[in-house]
């Protein structure tokens, strides 16, 4: 009975964080988990986007994966190792391998978490899953009405400032 739980329970899974949380002003390790296909089909691509705040970003080659990025301006300069930067990365794409509706896999990226943030708040980065037959848009964000989205994009919480 637990196995059959546990089955029925991946299969309702979302692409998430597998670190939700993470202090303002400091690095952060995204791991993008991906627990299955579109309705039984192998992912072969994995896009998300970078919200505003999340700077100094680099995919993690993945073995049998292209990486693509788009670079674009942030909405406004931040100061990354004294220096100002008014833009970064705004998506990766992860493309060209297969990853089998019965197996997961992770998508990671190294990021800074900007300092001007507001702790408490938390970030969105939707993402897009291209199966060979479907796609799945992890975009939407819980609202007034719907405090748990049918196709939640992964989010981070953010924490105060860790003390040095």
């Amino acid at each position: 009975m637990a196995l059959v739980c546990l089955v029925a329970g991946a299969a309702h899974a979302h692409v998430s964080l597998q670190v939700p949380q993470a202090s303002v002003g400091a690095g952060y390790k995204a791991v993008l988990t991906v627990p299955h296909g579109c309705t039984g089909s192998a992912t072969v691509k994995l896009s998300v986007q970078i919200p505003d705040g999340v700077i100094a970003v680099k995919p993690q080659v993945k073995p049998g994966w292209t990486i693509e990025t788009t670079h674009e301006k942030y909405a406004r300069p931040y100061t990354f190792h004294g220096n100002q930067v008014s833009e970064g990365v705004r998506t990766i794409t992860w493309s060209g391998g297969t990853l089998p509706d019965a197996y997961y896999d992770e998508f990671a990226f190294s990021s800074q978490i900007a300092s001007t943030l507001a702790p408490g708040s938390t970030l969105a980065f939707p993402t897009v899953q291209t199966c060979e037959q479907g796609v799945e848009r992890w975009i939407e964000r819980p609202s007034a009405d719907q405090k748990h989205p049918e196709k939640p994009a992964p989010t981070l919480t953010l924490l105060p400032a860790r003390k040095s």
